[in-house]
This record gives structure tokens, sequence and C-alpha cells, in this order.
């Protein structure tokens, strides 16, 4: 049974709150998934992180989590990128969650307890509307229901937005049908030309928002402990979703803690397809630097945005570089980390540990734990430098591994390879490598680097030298 008091933010209330589950000792968590009409880029990558180390936190201090990540597998995007390609919407969907399974393994992101899809939940969907038409809280139009916004007094209390607010300021989108404008689809009536379920209201598909609520309704038992997502969709999708939930189930909250991660950011500006800052996941992948983006959402907080620069993820790699070398237990040593006072390596263990939970149960405060894991790797190689003691030296290394790996970060493996038995010779070729470039013997230095990439490992070559990693996919 898990002991420790974690405080969570929870965007619902504007605060941190101790963590209380509905069930002692398990976690109900739902987190809003794709909607898979194009490739992932890195703000995916970004919230799939956060959740993936939210997830392995909780399970370190032993509580048990069902986490649902759904798909919006049918959606407007969908249908017109189908419709120009001249292929069936589940193919185009089909092809791209299969790739979204593949890069959320090379980022080592444990997979969801289940993925739900809108197309596969459209019973589920049409009961919580029927219940909704019900109870007073939706009406249907035309083959569209719509809820009433104004049928829910709460309403805004997630986003802390007042209703005459959201009607001066929003984007709303012009219906004369509908009976207020803030009124917001659960099923729309089939168009032709796109896929459609039968319904009592006559052909078509779910809304967007809808999905959500019936999903975690499914498969949480009408109530949730951590309902995550970015921060992009706290209104209006979450705000929609609370209201449809709690109008339906007749209880609140159907989620305790509303749990947001930050936008990622390309130097000053938001990422945009319109900019030309848009960054695909799978270009970071290929070149093996997915644990470097598992270490750069690391060393910022979850809730902040992410400011992703390719300089910035040279850096984390050559930190995760840093705590590989203190990871591998034949590994030489750099004088960076090996230079100062040897110091006390058994209080370092100890203050690694305090610091590193002490951080992860202030709202997973990571960069606190990543902070802490550094301080151990500098005291380990400085213990070796210094002739410590090897069995506290072993016993602080596999502390580092083990920690590293509450986070999603593997210190020890290349591959399937152990660092021990492969960083040196590799760090080896970088140095024959390098003096190859200096005496500008291009074609043999190109010729190292084309071969460790064909065994797995990716080379960068950066103002500060070469970093290799893993290469994965």
């Amino acid at each position: 049974m898990p002991s420790a008091t974690i405080q969570i933010y929870n965007t619902l209330s504007g605060k941190k709150e101790p963590f209380e589950t509905i069930d002692p000792g398990k976690v109900r968590m739902y987190v809003c998934g794709v909607t898979p009409y194009d490739s992932a880029h890195i703000g995916h990558g970004m919230s799939m992180t956060v959740f993936d180390i939210i997830r392995r936190y909780l399970e370190h201090r032993g509580y048990d989590v069902r986490h649902i990540q759904n798909f919006t597998d049918i959606d407007d995007k969908i249908i017109a990128r189908a419709n120009r390609e001249g292929i069936d919407p589940n193919d185009l969907t089909e092809s791209l969650i299969q790739q979204w399974h593949k890069e959320t393994a090379e980022l080592n992101a444990k997979p969801a307890t289940h993925y739900p899809r809108a197309t596969q939940e459209v019973g589920p969907i049409i009961t919580m509307i029927e219940g909704l038409i019900a109870n007073g809280h939706a009406y249907a139009v035309d083959g569209d229901v719509y809820f009433k916004v104004r049928s829910f007094p709460t309403y805004g209390k997630l986003s802390h937005r007042d209703l005459d607010d959201l009607l001066s300021g929003a984007r709303i989108e012009i219906d004369e049908r509908k009976a207020d404008p803030l009124d917001f689809a659960l099923w729309k009536a089939a168009k032709p030309g796109e896929p459609w379920w039968d319904s009592p209201w006559g052909k078509g598909r779910p809304g967007w928002h809808i999905e959500c609520s019936a999903m975690s309704s499914t498969y949480l038992d009408g109530m949730v402990d951590i309902h995550g997502g970015g921060s992009d969709l706290i209104f209006p999708h979450h705000e929609n979703e609370i209201a449809q939930s709690e109008a339906f189930l007749g209880h609140e909250p159907f989620a305790r803690y509303w749990v947001h991660n930050g936008l990622v950011r390309v130097g000053a500006d938001k990422m945009s397809k319109s900019l030309g800052n848009f960054v695909r996941l799978r270009d970071i992948l290929d070149r093996g630097l997915g644990p470097a983006f598992r270490l750069m959402v690391l060393q910022g907080h979850y809730r902040s945005p992410l400011t992703y620069s390719e300089e910035g993820l040279l850096a984390a790699e050559r930190g995760l570089a840093r705590l590989r070398l203190a990871a591998d237990p034949n590994s030489p040593l750099s004088a960076e980390d090996a230079s100062g006072d040897i110091g006390d390596l058994a209080s370092i263990i100890t203050e690694t540990n305090t610091r590193f939970h002490d951080g992860m149960d202030d709202d997973f405060n990571s960069p606190v734990a990543v902070s802490a894991l550094f301080d151990l790797a500098r005291g380990i190689n400085r213990a070796r430098a210094g002739g410590g003691d090897a069995a506290l030296i072993e016993q602080a290394r596999s502390q580092l591994v083990a920690l590293a790996d509450v986070l999603g970060l593997r210190l020890d493996v290349i591959g399937d390879v152990a660092l021990g038995d492969a960083a040196p010779f590799i760090d080896l070729l970088l140095e024959v490598r390098r003096e190859l470039r200096t005496a500008k013997q291009w074609a043999l230095s190109d010729l190292i680097r084309d071969k460790l990439g064909d065994l797995g490992v990716a080379v960068e070559d950066g103002p500060s030298g070469a970093t290799w990693s893993p290469k994965r996919g």
C-alpha cells in the first residue's frame, strides 16, 4: 500500500492537493490521446512522456495504475485527408495508430492498459447521448444532437471562465438551429461522402467531446482519479467533458484531479505548421535521440512550456551520456565529472534518495529529481577517480540506474547490448574519428560514422564534439 503523500496540482481547484484515490492503492487514469490524421509531432511526444513518467512514479510508489488512452479515429481532418488521398478513413487511421504504437515503444513509454477508439465505442456514446436527452441536458434537431450548456450551472469551472465572457470572447460556430450559441454537438448528422453509423436521430457520427466521456465511463466505472492531457484541451474539450459526464452520471466530480502538461514552443513561438517550425517525433527517433528527448522533457516541469531547439536536444544527449558514463561500471572518466573533492558518497546516496522522492512527490517535479541524479553521477565518478570503496560505488551506481529507470531513462543498455560491453569501444572509435577529422580525412571519418550507424549507434556532431546514442526503430 502506498505510504507517501503525493501532492498534485489540480487544474480544477487551481492549487496543489494531497493525492487520494477512489480505491485505496489503485489509480484510475484517463489521458486524452491523438487524432490520427497525420504523423505525431513532438507536442504529442511531450504529453506521452509526461503521463508515462507520472504513471511510472505512481507505480514506483506502490499504486496499481489502470491507464486508459483513447484514439479519436473519426474526425473532420481524418475525413478530409482520406478523401483527398482517395483512401478509406479506417485504413488511414489504422496505419497512423500502428505508427503511434511504434513511436511509443521507441520513447520507452509503457503501453496503456487499454486504447479505446471512437469508432468502436459508438454504442456507449449513443447510450450516453440518449441519457442526456432524457434528463433535459441535450436536444436533437435535424439529425444533430446538442448539449445545452446553460442546463449545467457550473459550466466553466475547469477553465475558470464565466458563461457571459465565453459568449463574448470565444469564436462560436454560428448555427441558427442551436438553442444557444454556446451549445456544442454530441452527434453530427452525416454529410455526403462521410462515414456514418445508425442512431435514433438518423445516420451520423459522434461529436468530438462525447467520446471521452463515454470511454472514461465505460473503462473506469464512471469515476476517474487523474484525467490528463495537454493544456490546450482545458477549453473547450475538457470543460465540455465535465459537463457531459457529470450531467449524465448525476454526481460530481467525475474526475478528481485534472492534470495538464504545458505546450511545446520552438524558439519564441508556439510550434505550428503555418510557421514552418513543426517538428515530427519520427525525425527525432530516427536519429536515435528518443532518450535525449525524454531527458529534455524531464529537465522542465511538466506544467511549463517546453522550449524545443536542436541545441537543447543535443545538450540533453550530452547530459544523458554523462549519466550513462557513471552507470557503466567499466567506463572511462571525463575530466569534468572526475575532478573535485571525493566527498562522502554514502551521504550522497542518502541525499539523492531523499531529493529524488521529495521532488517527485511535489507535483512530479522532475527537474529536482534529475538534478539529484546528476549529482549522484558526479559523486560516483569522483569516488572512482579517488579510489573510493568499490562496494559503495557499486551501491551508488545501482541506485542511479534504478532511479533513472523510474523516470523511464535506461542507462545500462544500448539497444540489447550492455553499456559496459560496448561503450569503451564506441568511445575509442569516436576518438579515432576526431583525429581523422582534425587531419581532414573526411572519407574515413564518415566511414566510421556510417558503420556505427549500421550497428545501431547514432553519431551526432556538435559544437563541443561528437556524441553517440542507441539508434532505435
